[in-house]
Formats: structure tokens, sequence, C-alpha cells
């Protein structure tokens, strides 16, 4: 059985609080798909400041730079961002489940990472509905490359200029699978595709090509209900599955987890008239693993 290290930044906040449901979620799908994690909570950000005096002690940079991937909660930006300074980072990616459906988003940090983001791009649509569309203003040899290469395998591909790519997120945000955009479409595009849907739910990660990469959810540290257990988990859970798939490779278990994921979140639980806890939330989606369940011989999206 393989074994993955991941190195956990709970945060502040509600970050310890979604940080132990994402790792419920993890063991889960790695028992359903047959890995294991083992995972190094370490001392990050104004814990560790308490606790031995620095934000960002040798021993936490020692541990997440060997991990095989970083998974963050509620960390300031400005203190993560010396940690992915010292990363070989080439891409933004971001998770979003909406309207009973999945889209991921990934643009390259640097134009020069134009053609390696293409690949990534490439990989996760073999691994999902098996469609990519390139959203930009230019035409070079890499999006002909990725085009050929999407032929090659049986791959949907769609280029669209920006205002192409803008008018169809407006009007039908559902159909896209997996998108390859300019840098700054990535936060445009989300924000289009999600404003008329209550239930979305967005996680972002930066891609590594050598070393860890790095995934977190898209909420703050919500100190005014911290500690009280009703921190709704679905964004870390979302984002613990862009981990597998992104981070692991473990794609199969990433579908299963986003698919369970979307799945509570649509069918309104966080819409009852008591709210649940963070921990029933959690329970809601590992029950609803094992009917959600995604390999390459078997695939069901249960949304």
């Amino acid at each position: 059985m393989t074994t993955y290290g991941v190195a956990c930044l709970a945060g502040d906040g509600i970050g310890p609080e979604v940080m132990a449901q994402a790792s419920r979620a993890v063991t889960s799908a790695g028992r359903l798909h047959g890995f294991s994690v083992q995972e190094e909570h370490v001392l990050f950000g104004a814990d560790a400041t308490m606790r031995v005096g620095h934000p960002f002690p040798a021993a936490s940079r020692h541990a997440a730079l060997a991990a095989d991937a970083i998974l963050a909660a509620t960390i300031d930006r400005t203190l993560l961002a010396t940690l992915e300074g010292e990363l070989d980072l080439r891409a933004a990616v971001l998770r979003l489940r909406l309207r009973g459906s999945s889209m991921t988003i990934i643009a390259p940090l640097s134009p020069s990472a134009w053609e390696w983001t293409l690949e990534r791009a490439l990989a996760a649509s073999r691994a999902s509905r098996g469609s990519l569309t390139v959203v930009t203003g230019e035409v070079d040899s890499a999006t002909r490359a990725a085009a050929s290469s999407a032929r090659e395998c049986g791959l949907q591909f769609t280029r669209l200029s920006p205002r192409e790519g803008i008018r169809s997120f407006v009007s039908s945000p559902e159909t896209f699978d997996v998108v390859a955009c300019d840098t700054p479409l990535i936060v445009p595009l989300a924000e289009i595709a999600w404003c008329d849907d209550r239930r979305r739910v967005l996680a972002w990660g930066r891609l590594a090509a050598d070393g860890p990469s790095i995934f977190e959810p898209s909420h703050g540290t919500a100190i005014d209900i911290a500690g009280q257990g009703v921190a709704d988990p679905s964004s870390m859970l979302l984002a613990a599955a862009l981990m597998l798939g992104e981070g692991l490779g473990e794609r199969g278990a990433s579908a299963t987890l986003s698919s369970a994921v979307a799945h509570v979140s649509g069918n309104g639980l966080r819409n009852a008239s008591v709210l649940p806890s963070s921990g029933e939330m959690t329970d809601a989606v590992l029950a609803r693993l094992p009917y959600s369940l995604s390999n390459a011989e078997f695939f069901t999206e249960a949304v």
C-alpha cells in the first residue's frame, strides 16, 4: 500500500476544526482506494508564535518542504507566501462544485509555465469528464500541442477567446469540465460561474513542478464561530479532494470525495432549521463515499 506524507497547517480560528474533518475524509477516501496518508500537523502562524515565539519555525519549514503535499486551513496569506517562495510553483488551480457539476480551472503563474500548465490540464481532463477548454487571447505552439494531444487521447478540446469564455460561463457554466486560462481570468471566471449558485463550494491550490504543492479552502478564520463546532467544512473537504488528485496523483479518490461533498452540500443539509455541526456534515460526506466511488474500472458521479 502506498503511503503519502502530508504536512497539515491548521492555522487559527476554525482552522483546527475543519482540518480535523479533512483528516477524517482523507483517511476514509484512502481506505476505499487502497492508499494511506501520514499527516504531520506542524506549528504555523499565530499558534506557533504563541508556543515557540516564531510564526514559521525551522522544524515546520523542513517538515512542509519534505512532504508530498501541503494542506492548509486558515492561514495568513502573507505568511503562507513565505513558504510558497521556497517552492517551484508553476500554476494556480481552482476546484469549483456548483449546480450538481464539477469544474477545475487552472492557470499558469508565469508566461513561461503555459506548456507545463496545459500538460496538467490534460491529465486532469483525462481523469474527469474528458473535456478541456482553453480560454486565452493567444494561440501559440503550446496550445496547438495541447489540442493535438487531446485528440490523440480522445478528449474533447475547445479553444475560446476571453470574450467567448466569459459569455459561455455566464450562460452555461455547468457544461465546463477542465479549463486552462490566462492568469488574470481564473478568479473572474470562477466568480461568473458561481454568481447565482448559493450551494457553491470552492477550493484552491498552487501546483509545484518539483516538491510539494499547496492546497487550501476559500474561507477565512471565522473567529466569531471558532470553537463552537459549527463551521461548514465543505470547502476544506474539497481542498482535501483537490490535494488527493493534483497533489498526490490519486485522482480516483479525489473524484470520490469531491462527488460526495457535492452531493451533501447540494442537497441542502446546511439549509435545515437547525444547522448541523462540522462533524455531522463530515459524517454525511463519509456516508456518501461508497456511493460516489470512482476509479479507472468503475465511475459513478453521485451528484
